[in-house]
C-alpha cells in the first residue's frame, strides 16, 4: 500500500464505522445527528464560504428530522476562555439533545467544555488535568457532540483534548479526557481547498508535532510499535505533501495528504501523549499559532532528547532525507549528532515554507516567553507533559535543562542545548 492507502486503513482502524470522512460527506451530517437526537445546538465557525458550507448541514438535518433549534458563533483561534463561556451560557439555553460543532480546533474545543460546564458544577479550572472530567459525571453523561472538522490541523474532532487560553496571562491550559471524544466525528475534506496557505502550514505543522512527541515518547512502552506505523505514516504524508498544497492550494491530492495526516496526528495523541514542543507552545500563544509554535520548538526538544530516542530518529530521520530535506548519512549518526541532522532537516523544512526557525525572528517575542514557559513547566495542570518526554524532568531540573533549550530556539543554536548524562 501507498501512504494514502495506509492512512486511510489506519483511521478506519481507529475509528471504525463512527468516522465521516473523505469528499461529499457533509451532506451526511443528519444521519449521525439524527442517531443521537432530534433537537440540535449548532456551534459554527464564521471562515470564508462558511454559510454555503451551513447551508449544507442545515439541509443535511431537516431530512433527517433533526430541528437545528439554535446557531452560535464559535471561538476565535486558541479558544479564549471568554469564548468557551459565552458558548455555555448560550448552549445551556437550547436544552438541545445533541450538539453540533462546526469549525476548526478552536470551536471543537469550546464545545467541549461548554457541554463540561453544562453538566457539571465548578468552573473550568476543576477539570484541567487527566481524567477529571470522567471522575466528577459519575453516571452523569455528556450531551452528544457531532464535531465537524474544517480546518487539517489539531484533529479536535477525534480526540480527548481541549485547549483554552487565559489571554490575560496569555498561557494556554488542557483538558484530557476520554469523556469528551466527540462519538460522531466528520471531516469533509473540500471545506479544507479554500485554507490560506499559512494556515494550512500552521496546521499540518502541528500533525506533524502530535505524531513527532508522541513517537519520541513512546520509546520504551508497550504501544511503540504502534505509535511508529501511525506516526511514520503521518510525517510521511505531511512533509512531502505540504510544500505542494501551499504552492498550489487547489491540488487536492496535497490536501487529502494533509487532511489524512493531521488525522493521523491525532490518532497518534489518543495513543501517547505529547511532550515539550507543545508544553512550551502554550507559552507562546500570545505572538504564534499553535501550529508553528510547536515547530520552530520541535528541532531544540529533539537534540535534547536525542540520546535517548535513536530508533525514532532514524524512522524520521529517513523520511526528511527521502523527501530530500536532509543530506548527512543518517544510518552512520549515532546520540546527539543524529538529532543535529534531523533537526536540520525539519529547520530545511521549515525555511522551504517560510516558517521562522528560531524565536528571535518571531514578532513581539521577549524574554518574558521564556520566563513564562519555565513557569508553565512547573505547572501542576501541565504536568502530563513532562512525564511524557522520553528524558524525563523533574521540576528541579527545569531551569538547567529547559532553560538552555529555550536560549537556543531563541537564538537558533543548538550547541546550547545540554543533554541529561
Amino acid at each position: 500500500m501507498n501512504d494514502f492507502q495506509k492512512g486511510r486503513a489506519l483511521l478506519s482502524e481507529f475509528k471504525g464505522d463512527s468516522y465521516s470522512f473523505g469528499t461529499n460527506v457533509l451532506a451526511r451530517v443528519g444521519e449521525a445527528a439524527a442517531a443521537a437526537g432530534r433537537k440540535a445546538a449548532l456551534i459554527r465557525g464564521t471562515f470564508n464560504r462558511s454559510d454555503d458550507y451551513v447551508g449544507i448541514i442545515r439541509k443535511s438535518l431537516a431530512e433527517s428530522g433533526v430541528s437545528l433549534i439554535a446557531e452560535i458563533k464559535g471561538a476565535r483561534p486558541n479558544c479564549p476562555r471568554e469564548d468557551l463561556f459565552r458558548i455555555a451560557d448560550s448552549l445551556r439555553e437550547t436544552q438541545a439533545d445533541v450538539v453540533i460543532s462546526f469549525g476548526g480546533g478552536s470551536t471543537i474545543d469550546a464545545t467541549k467544555a461548554a457541554e463540561v460546564l453544562g453538566v457539571l458544577n465548578g468552573g473550568i479550572d476543576a477539570f484541567f488535568g487527566t481524567g477529571l472530567v470522567t471522575e466528577e459525571l459519575q453516571g452523569k453523561s455528556l450531551t452528544p457532540h457531532v464535531a465537524i472538522q474544517t480546518v487539517a490541523s489539531s484533529a479536535a474532532h477525534l480526540t480527548k483534548y481541549s485547549n483554552i487560553t487565559d489571554i490575560s496571562t496569555g498561557q494556554k491550559k488542557l483538558i484530557v479526557d476520554d469523556a469528551i471524544v466527540p462519538p460522531y466525528p466528520v471531516f469533509d475534506y473540500e471545506v479544507t481547498y479554500s485554507t490560506p496557505p499559512a494556515l494550512t502550514a500552521d496546521g499540518a505543522l502541528d500533525g506533524i508535532s502530535h505524531s513527532l512527541e508522541v513517537l519520541y515518547g513512546a520509546v520504551g512502552k508497550p504501544y511503540y510499535e504502534k505509535v511508529e506505523e501511525v506516526a511514520g505514516v503521518c510525517i510521511a504524508l505531511a512533509v512531502n505533501y505540504l510544500p505542494r498544497a501551499i504552492e498550489n492550494p487547489k491540488d487536492k491530492e496535497a490536501r487529502e495528504a494533509i487532511c489524512l495526516a493531521t488525522d493521523l496526528g491525532g490518532y497518534s495523541i489518543m495513543i501517547g501523549g505529547t511532550n515539550g514542543g507543545h508544553l512550551t507552545s502554550f507559552s507562546l500563544v500570545d505572538i504564534l499559532p499553535h501550529g508553528r509554535a510547536c515547530a520552530i520548538m520541535n528541532p531544540y526538544y529533539t537534540v535534547f532528547f536525542a540520546p535517548a530516542i535513536e530508533r525514532p530518529l532514524r524512522v524520521v530521520g529517513r523520511i526528511y532525507l527521502k523527501a530530500g530535506l536532509i543530506e548527512a548519512d543518517i544510518e552512520s549518526l549515532k546520540a546527539r549528532d543524529l538529532g543535529i541532522a534531523v533537526a536540520e532537516g525539519m529547520f530545511e523544512l521549515a525555511r522551504r515554507i517560510g516558517v521562522p526557525t528560531r524565536l528571535s525572528e518571531v514578532e513581539g517575542f521577549g524574554s518574558g516567553h521564556i520566563d513564562r514557559a519555565l513557569a508553565a513547566a512547573r505547572n501542576p495542570q501541565l504536568k502530563m507533559k513532562l512525564r511524557n518526554m522520553p528524558v524525563p524532568l523533574t521540576t528541579e531540573m527545569i531551569d538547567d535543562y529547559m532553560g538552555p533549550i529555550l536560549e537556543a530556539a531563541r537564538d537558533g543554536d543548538l550547541t546550547l542545548i545540554r543533554n541529561v548524562k
